[in-house]
């Protein structure tokens, strides 16, 4: 198991992704065999085309607003809020306004 977070350790999610403009920054917190935990910041306009996955991916926005395209289907997301993107299911996520997100990809199924 790899981990940068400390076990029994509290931590900010918003503190530890960085926004810088016309980017995207990731940092995994936790990758296993059951799946990975990775922290993203977008700057505003950024984004990730559509793809898919071989396994679900749950997106949960810290902190401002970003679209979720969902087999051709946009879901406007805020923070605080969070949706599922199915495996196999094209789909792409885009900036709003600078917006940090927690992604946790479940290898299970």
């Amino acid at each position: 198991m790899s981990s940068s977070l400390l076990p029994s350790h509290v931590v900010d999610l918003a503190d530890l992704a960085e926004i810088a403009p016309d980017s995207v920054h990731s940092r995994t917190l936790v990758s296993n065999d059951s799946g990975t935990v990775t922290l993203f910041g977008f700057g505003r306009g950024q984004g990730l085309s559509t793809h898919s996955a071989p396994f679900d991916a749950l997106v949960q926005i810290i902190s401002g607003q970003a679209r979720v395209t969902i087999d051709d289907q946009d879901h406007e997301l805020r923070s605080g809020q969070a949706i599922l993107m199915p495996a196999d299911i094209p789909h792409a996520l885009h900036a709003i306004t600078d917006f940090k997100m927690l992604l946790v990809m479940i290898k299970g199924r």
